[in-house]
């Protein structure tokens, strides 16, 4: 059985109430799934890490400019390695970034068990 399949069957067996709670735990797109990174308990950190990656893609960008502007051999070094630095800060905080996007859609889905499991509980009590 798919598992839209299941979600029907699960939706149809729900009173009009609770298919509506049940209908906002459905998966989201990945756009969703990014703004929803920023609200929740580590908004601020979503935001201030958006921050310094901007900043770090700026320094990347400055740096490579000048990388391959320079003359001197010295300069190439300095400034290719800030650039390596710069964009490789940005892409760990990129998978930090991702990281939260799944652990959101990991508790979404707990959440939509945790709902069948007190439905499925509620109509064995009352049998």
């Amino acid at each position: 059985m798919k598992k839209e399949e299941v979600d029907k069957l699960i939706t149809e067996s729900l009173s009009k109430e609770d298919a509506e709670f049940y209908n906002q735990f459905e998966e989201e797109d990945v756009f969703e799934s990014w703004f929803g990174v920023y609200k929740g308990k580590f908004a601020w950190i979503a935001i201030i890490q958006s921050i310094v990656i901007i900043a770090a893609v700026s320094v990347a960008v400055y740096c490579g400019y000048h990388f391959f502007t320079s003359e001197s051999t010295t300069d190439l070094i300095r400034y290719g390695a800030l650039m390596f630095l710069g964009l490789l800060f940005t892409s760990f905080l990129k998978l930090w970034l991702w990281m939260q996007m799944v652990k959101n859609s990991i508790v979404r889905e707990m959440k939509r068990v945790e709902f069948q499991v007190a439905v499925l509980m509620e109509k064995l009590s009352e049998k």
